[in-house]
């Protein structure tokens, strides 16, 4: 993309999570060790974008910043004291304790191996992200960041004040480290770097990376998300190996250090009194705990007892049941535990069933768009989640981007080009998904499901679906990871067995799980697609045909559509904002019609709290849960004020 650069936060001479591909890849494979050996000798952001200022007459080619943002200008000047969402005179102490569902085997989580525990904490990143933004960044390691017009390279320059938790500095051979063991190590990474054709360190606090394109805008944004690892902790010489589990706490250079860790259970953080970074902008009135405590639990049952019980602090209820029949107990009622909804500004996520469409039995659109037809939600709103949820009907939900009434001009244009390639609904009809407002309309489905199947190549013999041509009988299994989810697919299964589908359901533990789900072993699983307000490289991650077949990547549906592919870079090179929402719900129309997900259901963010927390009287509006637990702080006052649940 190419913007017009106007602001006010030039000195000098330019979030995502994305997933751009690119065939340079391959040169990162190398061995880690070899690498680091290598770099022992080195240090010896639709939309109308002013992302930064205006250059300076000597170097008119290039931006320098504090701040980068997708949505217009930076809301934060230079010379920002701290962001308008925290206290910055909140209180430092107390302890959060929260619970988790699984459990982990492992302190890393840069590689496919094993099931990582919480280890974000100890970590900083080059740049952090703005709560009351829609996508910007501003300073953390990186004390600025430089970029030319066309966004071809970025440069970030470093705090030279920065330092790992034992004492040595954070240098520019610390972020070509993490670069190089991110991108050989997780397909994740690498498919979300791959634009870097070159990663460099200019001195021992400058760092560029180079790109293999022009005009993308997100490309700063991205690298600015790197979180930076000590080269020298990795190097080898204690034994430890970057590419391997490890239950050893790692060093970081963040405001928490890990502290104590019950392999499967529990992690401890302490706060870092002299963290380096504490003073900045970006980090006034945040990160207020001395300690945060993670315990696991493998039954939400006992998760939830445990709540009650005080043994935890917060506690985020999924749960329509639960939170409709569970939340009346003592400690409710007299105001210790306070009960309160969230929102933000942010799309909803696209939560579904998620068909493998690698499975030739999933190929056809009709057999899909046939298994939504049997779902039945209105019947399981009333009589499972209590007419708590909304059906959700777009992968934008609730958003400026979201695919509402037919195609714009705008949209058309992008769309013409792929007529013939993409759904003919697409151009003529609005996509609803189809309601069960009676038993009536439950059997006016269930036929329209057997038509598309027999369309499909799929006949009932002897009550069993059967392909016509292979013979195959149509099985599918629901693979879950947390029990409580079978009621929801009992109830499906049911409707599924009636039109001849042979369906199970199949409950592993989260390590079976997350390895089923990067190996694609599934037919049907339980997913979630995160948005944005400015989509961007994650486009390709969620749906680009070049993470269809890469074990670890995002792409779990499968995707392999050319038509889908174009629209991705459509809304990755979009020149405006106008633009960008254009082929945003140009791809989210396409998305629908291919039927490639049976869309689930959305509701504000159900909370409980234990009423010893303070929270800002302004809380973003791009955060879950008000920002936390990164803005709060232990308040030992709340509870005695007492105080009712709040919904």
């Amino acid at each position: 993309m190419r913007f017009r650069l106007t602001s006010r936060h030039s000195r000098t001479h330019r979030t995502a999570r994305g997933i751009p591909a690119d065939t340079c890849a391959a040169a990162w494979q190398l061995d880690v060790r070899r690498r680091l050996a290598a770099l022992s000798l080195v240090a010896s952001l639709g939309v109308a974008l002013p992302l930064a200022a205006v250059p300076q007459a000597h170097a008119q080619e290039t931006v320098t910043t504090n701040g980068l943002s997708l949505i217009g200008e930076p809301k934060y000047a230079p010379d920002f004291t701290h962001f308008d969402y925290v206290n910055p005179d909140a209180p430092k102490g107390g302890r959060l304790r929260q619970a988790l569902y699984g459990t982990f085997d492992s302190l890393n989580p840069f590689v496919v191996k094993g099931k990582p525990g919480p280890v974000t904490l100890i970590y900083d990143t080059l740049m952090a992200d703005s709560m009351d933004e829609p996508s910007a960044e501003y300073g953390l390691v990186a004390k600025s960041v430089t970029y030319p017009e066309d966004f071809g390279w970025v440069e970030f320059d470093l705090h030279d004040i920065a330092r790992w938790h034992d004492g040595k500095p954070v240098t520019a051979a610390d972020v070509i480290f993490s670069f190089e063991a991110l991108t050989a190590n997780h397909p994740h990474y690498a498919g979300y770097y791959a634009n870097v054709t070159k990663a460099e360190a200019l001195s021992d606090h400058k760092v560029r990376f180079t790109f293999d394109q022009t005009g993308n805008r997100e490309l700063p944004l991205i690298m600015g998300q790197l979180p930076v690892l000590p080269a020298h902790y990795w190097d080898g010489s204690d034994g430890r190996d970057i590419t391997q589990t490890t239950l050893e706490p790692p060093l970081g250079s963040g405001p928490y250090r890990i502290t104590d860790v019950t392999p499967g259970r529990k992690v401890v953080f302490e706060r870092v009194a002299d963290y380096w970074g504490r003073d900045l902008p970006v980090n006034r009135g945040k990160n207020n705990f001395d300690l945060m405590v993670y315990e696991f639990f493998l039954d939400n049952t006992a998760m939830l007892e445990a709540f009650k019980g005080d043994r935890y602090d917060v506690r985020v209820e999924n749960s329509a049941k639960s939170w409709a029949t569970e939340y009346d107990f003592p400690a409710v009622k007299d105001g210790r535990v306070v009960l309160q909804t969230f929102t933000s500004k942010v799309p909803s996520p696209m939560q579904a069933f998620v068909f493998n469409t690698r499975r030739e039995k999933f190929a056809d659109s009709r057999v899909r768009q046939a298994f939504n037809l049997a779902f039945d939600f209105e019947w399981m709103n009333k009589n499972i989640f209590f007419d708590q949820y909304t059906r959700t009907d777009s992968f934008f939900e609730g958003s400026e981007l979201e695919a509402t009434g037919l195609p714009s001009p705008k949209e058309l244009e992008l769309l013409e080009p792929l007529r013939g390639q993409v759904p003919e609904e697409v151009f003529t009809q609005d996509f609803e998904n189809p309601t069960n407002p009676d038993t009536r309309a439950v059997r006016a489905n269930l036929r329209k499901a057997a038509g598309l199947l027999r369309e499909a190549g799929w006949v009932v013999t002897d009550g069993k679906l059967v392909n016509g041509t292979s013979g195959e009988v149509m099985t599918v299994e629901f693979l879950l990871q947390s029990p409580s989810f079978e009621r929801v697919v009992l109830p499906f299964k049911q409707s599924l067995e009636r039109l001849g589908i042979e369906a199970s359901v199949r409950t592993v533990d989260t390590s079976q799980y997350q390895a089923r789900e990067e190996t694609f072993d599934f037919d049907i699983i339980v997913d979630s697609f995160s948005q944005s307000l400015s989509p961007g490289n994650e486009q390709r991650d969620f749906w680009g045909s070049e993470g269809a077949d890469k074990e670890g990547a995002r792409n779990t549906i499968g995707i392999k559509d050319p038509a889908v592919d174009a629209l991705i870079e459509k809304i990755i090179f979009a020149p405006d904002r106008e633009t960008l929402v254009a082929a945003s719900r140009a791809l989210d129309r396409v998305l629908l019609w291919n039927h490639y997900v049976i869309p689930q259901w959305w509701s504000p963010l159900r909370s409980a709290r234990w009423n010893r927390f303070g929270l800002p009287d302004t809380l973003p509006d791009y955060a879950p849960l008000g920002g936390f637990p990164t803005v709060w702080w232990y308040d030992d006052t709340a509870s005695a004020a007492g105080g009712g649940s709040s919904q």
